[in-house]
């Protein structure tokens, strides 16, 4: 049975739909519980709050439908559900790499733990990967058929080879299990409830340039990112999340209008109308030259594109970050 009927037999029998969001406390996982509250779920956030926030998901306190899990992935977990939303990894370097077994542990063993659960309830499947399996792509902008430039024993391998273990044990719980899996590699993404100390460029140069201090690129300025705004992204993952067609993926998401650091870093300035300056520090090891979706699969397979420009999207996350300084 497809996963949605499975879904819509449970909202006709026995209450609402059961959705377990892990790293539901983070950044991500914060706006997915509101999308899911929102269209009618009964929502799990599980989080252990390594670096998730209890302030993300304190509008939630008083709905009856919004239940908070403390728990780490890396341990078993037994819980009806139908559908899995796989979020719970720190996404950021400055994070990642603090703990990097963690990172790998919390990558591999606790997908293979809800990967598991998954087909114990018979739920679906879906994994947060990311764009950083593709490493300092020699392809420009990255398809899904690209297998990546990844150097294994770097400093962000935790995170880049842990997450590409994480989508083989996906594929391999749907050949071995045929297990309902989605899996969506996420390019970068930015908007309200970023964690201002997350070492995002967007919260990085947004924090530094309300605070007067410099703002920090890392380079020359020349190396290219492309920026998702959140509303865009929780759109199209709750609408593969709930897809009906044998489609795995994994589908690139995000958005694929490409800048420069140094471009975003001035359109920053400028908006907030800051007499920082720009400071350039030497590239981290490994870090990306060029990073942007092709995204074909997802227009093709899911009607879906980007609505939110840059611009707009600055606005919205700036007025954030300008309220949270003030309160």
């Amino acid at each position: 049975m497809a996963a949605k009927g499975l879904i819509m037999q449970r909202r006709r029998g026995s209450g609402l739909p059961r959705v377990l969001i892990t790293g539901g406390a983070g950044f991500l996982g914060r706006h997915l519980c509101k999308r899911y509250l929102d269209e009618g779920w009964e929502v799990l956030c599980l989080d252990n709050f390594y670096t998730g926030s209890y302030n993300n998901i304190y509008d939630f306190q008083n709905n009856a439908n919004f239940h908070v899990i403390r728990h780490d992935v890396i341990e078993p977990i037994d819980i009806e559900v139908e559908l899995i939303l796989n979020f719970a990894c720190p996404a950021s370097p400055i994070h990642y790499q603090c703990d990097p077994v963690k990172t790998m542990k919390t990558s591999v063993i606790g997908t293979l733990n809800l990967l598991n659960l998954a087909k114990d309830k018979k739920a679906r499947f879906l994994q947060a990967s990311t764009s950083e399996v593709y490493g300092d792509p020699d392809i420009h902008p990255q398809k899904e058929s690209y297998w990546g430039n990844v150097n294994p024993i770097g400093i962000r391998s935790c995170y880049d080879e842990g997450k590409r273990a994480a989508e083989a044990l996906c594929f391999d719980f749907v050949r071995q299990y045929q297990l309902d899996v989605k899996v969506v590699r996420i390019f970068n993404t930015y908007g309200p409830f970023m964690a201002a100390d997350d070492g995002r460029v967007i919260s990085n140069f947004i924090t530094q340039a309300l605070c007067s201090n410099n703002l920090t690129i890392y380079g020359d300025g020349m190396q290219t990112r492309s920026f998702c705004f959140a509303s865009d992204l929780i759109d199209v993952i709750h609408k593969f999340s709930l897809f009906e067609k044998e489609s795995v993926g994994p589908i690139n998401i995000g958005n694929d209008t490409e800048y420069t650091m140094l471009d975003v870093a001035n359109k920053i300035l400028e908006k907030i109308n800051s007499e920082s300056k720009i400071e350039f520090k030497t590239l981290p090891t490994d870090d990306p030259k060029k990073r942007k979706p092709d995204l074909t699969l997802a227009r093709d397979i899911l009607d879906w594109r980007p609505k939110i420009s840059l611009d707009e999207g600055l606005n919205y996350t700036i007025d954030y970050f300008r309220k949270c300084y003030k309160s």
